[in-house]
């Protein structure tokens, strides 16, 4: 395929977007500067993030221009879409700590040198020196409040309070992009699909000052085939942070994805061809486990490198099939072992609480090196320890490594 356009419709990322004919011509006849934006809100970005970073990858590939916007000055703010709540506000030095980690995150996806180069800008540098009344007069004055809050990012807010504070997030991220414009040429905004109100706030102010050419378009969001958002682990969010999720964890929340949602995954978050994505699609029973196996080693290794997949492949093997080493499973030295069963289960955060262990091993979801665990108050001791560990386990699916 000669036309990305194509590539992305193929895999199943496109959702909405402004102008599709005008936009699949124009990413088929010339390389387009083009931009996302990433708020700083964390310092790390977790898997909602990796859509996003496989769309700006595929666009680069095609000789497109990535320009990361990170969002330190919106992220004081902070963008209502998608919250209840309206978000915390950041410290700048919590910002500029977390925009450092957040690069070398994205050097995974993106390159940063030689032809199409991406560069990383941040809408502080233009947003925090805005005069108020010029910026209101000159942006304010070309926005409908009626039409912004009919904006699906500030309807689920009505009803609890918004503030005016949030309403201004659509005013800046538009003016990012018309910045963007006029600075680097930037025609397309990409983002997911929450961002589609915020999107076409940015195409509309730059066609309303006389420019026919900016465009948007959303991809979809990474959810289950029951429309669930999908990147949730017994810790929380589903970090790209080996510190925040091991690549063993990462590998097996990948591994372990219904037989439903495997198709949808590998198209989105891997580069494997569809050629053969679709063969694995039509595998049954066993060969359907190989597959898993094989797309988790996939992302497992675009997140974490070669070796870090093969390390967490193999842990799992040596979990699931007998072979391969633990090394890499998620492990905790206990400061003594004469505990309860309950206790350990709270000390190495499989639960939150000694309530919910006693619940889990009422229900009989609870083992020690394969024995099932019937009473909270089991107490550990050396023979539990037999090769200098021990395995604890919850369901089928969670294990965890006891140190003596």
């Amino acid at each position: 395929m000669n036309n990305v356009f194509d590539v992305l419709e193929e895999r199943g990322y496109l959702e909405q977007l402004t102008h599709p004919e005008e936009i699949k011509e124009l990413l088929g006849k010339e390389s387009v500067p083009f931009y996302i934006g990433i708020d700083p809100t964390a310092d790390s970005l977790h898997v909602g993030h990796f859509i996003s970073l496989m769309v700006a990858s595929n666009l680069q590939k095609y000789g497109h221009k990535p320009i990361i916007l990170v969002g330190g000055g919106t992220a004081i703010i902070g963008d209502p879409s998608g919250k209840t709540d309206m978000r915390k506000m950041l410290t700048k030095e919590d910002i500029k700590h977390n925009v450092i980690c957040i690069q070398k995150q994205l050097e995974k996806f993106i390159h940063f040198d030689g032809e199409n180069a991406a560069i990383i800008v941040n809408n502080e540098d233009w947003l925090l020196p805005l005069n108020y009344i010029d910026f209101m007069r000159e942006i304010g004055s070309l926005f409908s409040v009626n039409k912004m809050l009919a904006a699906e990012c500030y309807k689920q807010r009505l009803e609890t309070g918004l503030t005016f504070f949030e309403m201004g997030y659509m005013l800046m991220q538009s003016y990012d992009f018309l910045h963007l414009y006029n600075t680097y040429g930037c025609k397309l905004e990409i983002g997911g699909n929450d961002q589609w109100s915020n999107i076409i706030g940015g195409v509309e102010l730059i066609r309303k000052i006389g420019k026919e050419d900016s465009f948007g378009l959303t991809f979809k969001l990474l959810t289950t085939k029951d429309g669930k958002k999908m990147g949730k682990t017994e810790k929380g969010a589903l970090w790209l942070d080996a510190n925040k999720v091991s690549p063993y964890e990462f590998y097996q929340y990948w591994r372990n994805i219904d037989d439903a949602d495997l198709l949808n995954v590998a198209k989105l978050l891997t580069f494997l061809p569809i050629s053969q994505i679709e063969e694995m699609a039509q595998w049954k029973d066993e060969k359907i486990n190989e597959a898993k196996k094989k797309v988790a080693f996939e992302i497992t290794q675009l997140i974490h490198g070669k070796e870090a997949a093969i390390q967490a492949k193999e842990t799992s093997d040596a979990l699931f099939g007998g072979q391969g080493n633990l090394d890499n499973m998620p492990a905790t030295k206990l400061q003594t072992i004469s505990i309860t069963i309950a206790d350990a289960l709270v000390q190495t955060g499989i639960v939150t609480s000694k309530g919910q262990a006693k619940t889990l091993i009422a229900q009989g979801a609870v083992f020690l090196n394969d024995e099932k665990i019937t009473v909270p108050t089991y107490v550990l001791t050396d023979d539990d320890f037999e090769n200098g560990y021990a395995i604890l386990k919850k369901g089928k699916k969670v294990y965890h490594k006891l140190e003596k």
